[in-house]
């Protein structure tokens, strides 16, 4: 049986290229699985106290800290397209400064936006003087699809989204690396309801399956195919050799002298 080159490459490429992604699939939900008991470990643990000292993003994600510091009213950030509960509402972002000056970016909770005017939110409380911050250290502040820079002009009270490194450039203020997701119980009128940080597993495992059921699609097309071909060479007739005419013979005449 002749195997052919160029199919067979390509089914081999198929079989390789899905079966990596596959193991790839499996390395991803490890990962996620060890995040998942990070993160169970880091909810029941005591909060990392933080304070001007810069600390790592690395170091401390996922974390719940505790923190004081006096509120920055004048810097909120409101972010929109937050809904809860299927409300429209904003996100509250302030800075919470340190004695030093610098200051380290709070996700105060959920407010609901008005119905009549899409700028407006319901009253909260901001107290003055020093408070104490207890929450979850975050990357970010939530993020939330947008298009190109919509929604995160500097400047603007209400945004899409919010990044540390750009707020930190746009008001000079020296940021902690991280925002913290206040989950503690002060009493301001903020819902702090927060979506449960749970990283799927099972849908990398899915995928897993469906890259590894792909390559044994291809392998059993591949073997399918060549078989095909083999019966098909048994079947082909072969070609008969053409008859070559008798040469007569040419009888012996004696010889005259």
């Amino acid at each position: 049986m002749k195997i052919r080159f160029w199919p067979a490459l390509i089914v081999v490429a198929v079989i390789l290229v899905t079966t990596r992604l596959g193991f790839w699939q499996l390395s991803r939900a490890h990962q996620r699985e060890a995040l998942n008991a990070h993160l169970t470990e880091f909810q029941h643990a005591t909060p990392i106290a933080v304070g001007p000292q810069s600390v790592p993003l690395a170091a401390i994600e996922y974390h719940r800290v505790v923190t004081h510091g006096t509120w920055m009213p004048e810097r909120v950030v409101y972010l929109d397209n937050r809904p809860y509960k299927d409300a429209p509402g904003f996100y509250v972002v302030m800075p919470l400064k340190f004695a030093d000056g610098s200051a380290v970016l709070v996700n105060r909770g959920w407010l609901p936006r008005s119905e009549e005017d899409r700028t407006k939110i319901a009253p909260y409380a901001t107290p003055a003087g020093d408070v104490e911050v207890v929450g979850l250290a975050r990357a970010n502040a939530s993020q939330a699809f947008a298009l190109g820079q919509s929604g995160a002009e500097a400047h603007q009270s209400i945004r899409q989204n919010l990044a540390v490194d750009a707020y930190a450039r746009e008001t000079g203020l020296r940021l902690q690396p991280f925002v913290i997701q206040q989950d503690d119980g002060a009493r301001d009128g903020l819902v702090r309801d927060w979506p449960t940080q749970v990283a799927n597993a099972q849908q990398n495992y899915g995928y897993m399956v469906q890259w590894w059921a792909m390559a044994v699609a291809a392998l059993a097309f591949g073997l399918y195919a060549a078989r095909r071909a083999a019966l098909h060479e048994r079947r082909a007739p072969v070609a008969e050799a053409p008859e070559t005419p008798d040469t007569p013979e040419i009888p012996n005449t004696p010889d005259k002298h």
